[in-house]
């Protein structure tokens, strides 16, 4: 089963082409390119299938990593998806990029049981899941927003943290926690969590393919100003 997978979901962007037959021959671009989501995620993503010498017509289906993150880069990731798999009448799967980021701290750290994800969220606030090994891609419970302040922090030896959203707890709560340094998410591990679910058959049309913003006002200022 060959997966394209793409994110654009912090200031890095990345685009992963993923074969199930040969998953240790996955190849990955990923870039720190803020504000160059909408001029490099289509080319990237091109490049990729060149180089392989694939065409949209020989994969079996599209990944995402559909939030919650930078609106802006939702949007263009979930409009791209929109179009390259409804022009190819391909399946969809969207994958939160907590749980992608937790994938990675899994692989990262061995010895843990669960990770506690924190990205940043602008506006003062924090998202946030908890997930447990072999739990993937659902995390413990709902994925949620809220001030760093109010963040239950997990104190358990084999609780890991992951995300870029923690400098803000420790210096909110004043604690001395110390994440592993997986700080955004990867499309390859978009693709290796939306596999199973596409041989499940638990997809997606490509109209379907939408963000997943957990604020649902989007609009909203520092301050509590709307736009």
């Amino acid at each position: 089963m060959k997966i394209l997978a793409l994110d654009a979901s912090t200031e890095a962007l990345s685009v992963a082409l993923f074969d199930s037959d040969a998953p240790d021959r996955a190849r990955e671009v990923f870039e720190i390119a803020p504000r160059a989501h909408a001029t490099r995620l289509l080319p990237a993503a091109q490049q990729l299938l060149d180089d392989a010498r694939l065409g949209l017509a020989d994969l079996d289906g599209i990944a995402f990593a559909r939030g919650p993150g930078a609106f802006t880069g939702l949007r263009i990731a979930a409009g791209l998806v929109q179009g390259l798999a409804g022009g190819a009448n391909l399946p969809v799967v969207g994958i939160s990029t907590l749980a992608a980021i937790a994938a990675r701290a899994f692989d990262h750290d061995s010895t843990a049981d669960r990770v506690q994800v924190v990205q940043d969220a602008r506006m003062g606030e924090i998202y946030t899941a908890t997930y447990e090994r072999g739990g993937l891609p659902e995390p413990m419970a709902a994925e949620r927003v809220m001030a760093p302040a109010d963040l239950m922090v997990e104190t358990t030896n084999k609780v890991c943290r992951a995300g870029n959203g923690w400098s803000l707890v420790v210096e909110v709560q004043g604690l001395d926690a110390s994440p592993i340094g997986v700080d955004a998410p990867h499309a390859i591990d978009v693709a290796r969590l939306a596999w199973p679910l596409f041989a499940d058959g638990r997809t997606l049309v490509a109209s379907e393919a939408l963000p997943v913003y957990v604020r649902d006002d989007v609009a909203r200022k520092p301050g509590g100003r709307k736009s």
